[in-house]
């Protein structure tokens, strides 16, 4: 097996613009281009493998021919089915609607079998003074919610903070979000395209009709009177060559970055997946049937039977990959790390 390049999947948004082409040098289509689907298999958009002997092949079709040497022995016999994560750049140039996601249960039974959406977001690039929607305030109960939507004063009742490039947030089911303009975000979320709109600062859409909502839905899987989320500051791992941080390790995901000074090895154990998705600068990366650069903006996949692999350069990336939560507990505590420090991990 080798790392798993793909064809990206470009979605026009009303909310979209450029910043994929003047960041990363993508060859975009015409239009205002909000998302980039990096790997996706999904009915909304489905991957195509770019690179070697499984070029042509679509994600889903290249993990039943490979099976495990693709997913790995940890795999759970669903992702046979659907694979688990969906991986996206964002390029807010425009507010996108104040929204929230369900969770497991209520998209499997009101949509159709549907995951959940629970992500995690990196911001990549911001504006001066760029701002996002990132829940509501705790003392917001679900009728005053409601009668806030009817009177147009939503906004007042909702969590709005600054961001900037670095800055990592967390986002289980449940949260009302929005992106607001400025932004460029990297995207690690269950494999779900169920969104449900409450707010859409009062925009027309492309046919200029007011786009739908869907307050009736997110009413039922807003989770109110959470406490307030904060910014995500994770586990910082110090090692020669390069700093890993573990940002966030939830039941669906976990996620790290990579901060690459020198080298960084690494072995699959065909045990799972991972995908890395570059941030900053290059990095070449060797394997035993060959070598290939990553660069800022790219997405691979690395199958669970690639092996021992090595990244050597200077470059930023994001490392994701699902794994018992327990043992990652466990691992950390046998490293010497206080309950404290493991509590910066979000999610776990």
């Amino acid at each position: 097996m080798y790392p798993l390049k793909f064809e990206p999947i470009y979605k026009e948004k009303i909310w979209g613009g450029r910043a994929l082409e003047e960041k990363f040098s993508k060859q975009l289509p015409k239009g205002t281009i909000g998302e980039s689907w990096e790997i996706a298999a999904h009915e909304n958009g489905t991957s195509v493998i770019s690179n070697g002997k499984l070029a042509g092949k679509s994600l889903m079709v290249a993990i039943r021919e490979e099976r495990e040497k693709i997913l790995g022995a940890e795999a759970k016999e669903d992702y046979y089915e659907k694979f688990p994560l969906l991986i996206k750049i964002l390029d807010a140039n425009d507010k996108l609607s104040v929204q929230v996601h369900p969770d497991d249960e209520y998209a499997f039974e009101h949509e159709n079998g549907e995951l959940g959406k629970t992500e995690m977001w990196y911001v990549i690039d911001a504006q001066e003074d760029a701002k996002l929607v990132y829940g509501v305030k705790p003392e917001v109960d679900k009728d005053e919610f409601a009668a806030s939507i009817k009177e147009g004063r939503l906004e007042e009742n909702l969590i709005e903070i600054n961001v900037e490039a670095g800055d990592v947030l967390y986002m289980p089911s449940g949260t009302v979000h929005a992106i607001e303009e400025g932004i460029l975000i990297a995207e690690i979320q269950q494999n779900s395209d169920t969104t449900y709109r409450v707010y859409d600062w009062n925009r027309m859409g492309q046919d200029g009709k007011p786009r739908d909502l869907h307050i009736e839905s997110a009413l039922d899987v807003i989770e109110f009177g959470a406490q307030a989320e904060e910014k995500v500051v994770g586990l910082e791992i110090k090692e020669d060559g390069y700093t890993r941080t573990i940002l966030v390790a939830c039941p669906y995901f976990t996620t790290e970055t990579l901060e690459i000074s020198e080298k960084y090895s690494a072995d699959t154990n065909n045990e799972r997946f991972y995908v890395l998705m570059g941030l900053e600068g290059k990095a070449k990366l060797s394997y035993e049937g060959g070598e290939l650069e990553l660069k800022a903006g790219e997405t691979l996949l690395l199958p669970a039977a690639l092996g021992e692999y090595e990244l050597v350069g200077e470059c930023k990336l994001i490392k994701s990959y699902i794994r018992d939560l327990a043992e990652l507990k466990k691992e950390l505590e046998e490293l010497g790390y206080s309950q404290e420090e493991i509590k910066q991990i979000k999610g776990l």
